[in-house]
């Protein structure tokens, strides 16, 4: 039987395009890659409208290694979309033997997406990738150079649709003749696109040598602060930013909690001074419930375990609005 490994978003585009070959009796694999700036939650929502089996691989460190000096550059802000697609190709080729695949295929629509879709953008992607001649495109296939998978004979690409462009009504139509519905609007899944978060990205490469998949995982959470001294203050802004911001604290960093009553959880380096510590103290009664015209004790914690009390006044929010980034 023939094998094609799908990447796989989750998206509607995805979903036809395994749809569309399945219909050939073509075994599916599907594959959606995660890093910090992506999951495959809608990867796992979504693959039940196939049936295909769906392998979730983490390229963390690939990824990242790349994101620091992307060959085509960036985006309008800090994702570098050809190199990032070239790189998950070249993943799911390398996985070829092991899937016992024929080819590789995704959802990309020609001229969907302006930058990273157009034709010169694929044609690179592919090359780029090592896949030039194993690369299937179904739903642009017959508007798209032939491939391996229609010269072998192992894709009937007369079958295939001809989609191209920003509308999605081919799309929705062919939805509705397999009977697919609550599938996830289109979007971008991809936190690199984000302005606010580009911009903790690009500080923490300018300012951090050695940077940790923490660091990187962190980038999401909480409010983030950048003293004049050069240390960055964490705080979180709800319960779920506290919790996240405790699993990843390492015996590294140390930890800031208001006592006896509702605050943030708020992470530092280990070696911060004494004078940056009382200040990341008052920073973290500022954004508890406490009085301004009230001092407030605060904990601090290293590996679980508290390690002195600090009481001081929390500092007006407007003082350190400068230092958000």
């Amino acid at each position: 039987m023939t094998t094609g490994i799908a990447l796989f978003s989750g998206g509607l585009d995805s979903i036809l395009a395994i749809k569309m070959l399945e219909q050939q009796n073509i075994k599916v694999e599907a594959i959606s890659f995660v890093t910090p700036f992506f999951g495959a939650e809608n990867a796992q929502k979504s693959i039940g409208h196939t049936n295909a089996k769906l392998h979730i691989i983490d390229i963390t460190e690939r990824h990242f290694e790349m994101l620091k000096k992307p060959p085509h550059g960036y985006g309008k802000n800090m994702n570098p979309c050809i190199d990032c697609h070239a790189l998950m190709f070249k993943c799911a080729g390398e996985m070829m033997t092991e899937l016992k695949a024929d080819f590789i295929f995704s959802g990309e629509v020609l001229g969907e997406r302006p930058m990273s879709q157009n034709r010169n953008s694929l044609q690179v992607v592919a090359k780029d990738s090592g896949l030039e001649e194993q690369l299937l495109r179904p739903l642009s296939a017959r508007l798209l150079p032939p491939t391996a998978p229609e010269k072998l004979g192992l894709v009937d690409i007369s079958k295939l649709p001809e989609i191209k462009g920003r509308s999605r009504k081919p799309q929705i139509a062919l939805a509705k003749e397999f009977g697919i519905t609550g599938y996830p609007e289109p979007a971008g899944g991809c936190k690199l696109t984000d302005p606010s978060f580009s911009k903790r990205l690009k500080h923490l490469l300018e300012h951090k040598k050695k940077v940790e998949r923490k660091d990187l995982e962190l980038l999401s959470t909480g409010r983030h602060f950048f003293t004049e001294s050069q240390v960055k203050i964490i705080v979180g802004r709800d319960e779920k930013d506290n919790n996240r911001i405790e699993e990843l604290c390492s015996k590294d960093d140390i930890l800031l909690t208001i006592d006896n009553r509702p605050g943030p959880t708020v992470m530092v380096p280990k070696e911060i001074d004494e004078k940056t510590l009382e200040f990341a103290a008052a920073i973290c009664i500022a954004y508890s419930n406490t009085k301004p015209e009230k001092k407030a004790s605060v904990s601090v914690l290293n590996d679980n375990k508290v390690i002195k009390k600090i009481v001081t006044f929390g500092i007006a929010k407007e003082k350190v609005k400068g230092l958000i980034l």
